[in-house]
């Protein structure tokens, strides 16, 4: 089943889809785990081929409850997007968490962003930042914000914002508000404060970041005390995981590595007892 949904946040109505549970157990009363669809630089939460639509259904067949939504500016949500800026799109990341988190049948101790792109990188600042968070999975994770991005949209569209107080990029009005608020985050140096597992997943025939971030991020991540860290590389893959065999591996690898963790998390409680 899926629900049609408006997050408000700070002004903003943002549209979104929640995904709801098969329910595998046959227990309805089961806690679940929660995910939620961080999409990329003016995305929005059905993703390039239906991308994020097919994620959502795939993991909720699984057995998880699947939130996915439009930052503000993008898709159906309403606002300005280039006038925005990462530290919003962080906060309306908490905005979707508090409302999984306000669910009775939802597992606190397995809430999960799934970031693809900037969305990854801003995954990584919201779980950083909200404790709540406790899995991470990044599709082709962006590790630059604002070089990354300058690079995507071009030097003459930023300079252009900086000069004319805006600049077009594919209808999107972009403002330097938005460029100042991606150079206040290097997720790189911050994802070593995140104490939860993280799944990394890249295309090495990705045109947009480099597959070399998510072996960076690695590195990374094992640097901590606490949380593991896998990852995996779909072998010709491109950023937006168009070609339907490179989509379904995406797919696959997250809904199997989540699983495992489960089955993990099970064992080691029957040990403990």
């Amino acid at each position: 089943m899926e629900k049609q949904l408006t997050l408000r946040h700070d002004g903003l109505e943002l549209a979104a889809t929640l995904h709801y549970p098969s329910d595998v157990s046959g227990n309805e009363s089961e806690k679940k785990q929660a995910i939620i669809i961080c999409h990329g630089f003016i995305g929005s939460r059905v993703g390039v081929d239906r991308l994020f639509v097919k994620t959502a259904r795939a993991l909720a067949a699984q057995g998880s409850y699947v939130l996915r939504f439009d930052y503000g500016g993008c898709g159906e949500s309403s606002g300005d997007y280039g006038a925005l800026g990462f530290d919003s799109m962080v906060d309306q990341t908490r905005t979707a968490i508090d409302y999984l988190a306000a669910m009775e049948c939802v597992d606190p101790l397995r809430m999960v962003l799934l970031g693809h792109s900037l969305g990854g990188a801003v995954a990584i600042m919201t779980a950083v930042k909200d404790r709540r968070v406790k899995r991470l999975v990044l599709w082709s994770p962006v590790g630059y914000p604002f070089n990354d991005i300058v690079r995507i949209v071009g030097r003459n569209s930023y300079d252009e914002a900086v000069t004319s107080g805006s600049s077009d990029h594919q209808g999107y009005t972009l403002q330097p508000v938005f460029f100042e608020s991606l150079q206040q985050h290097q997720p790189f140096q911050s994802a070593a404060k995140f104490s939860g597992e993280v799944l990394l997943v890249h295309g090495t025939s990705d045109e947009l970041i480099p597959v070399d971030y998510s072996f960076l991020y690695q590195k990374v991540f094992w640097t901590r005390n606490e949380g593991l860290c896998d990852k995996e590389i779909i072998f010709q893959a491109n950023h937006t995981y168009s070609n339907r065999t490179h989509q379904e591996a995406a797919i696959r690898i997250t809904s199997d590595w989540l699983s495992g963790l489960d089955k993990r998390q099970a064992e080691w409680h029957d040990w403990s007892i």
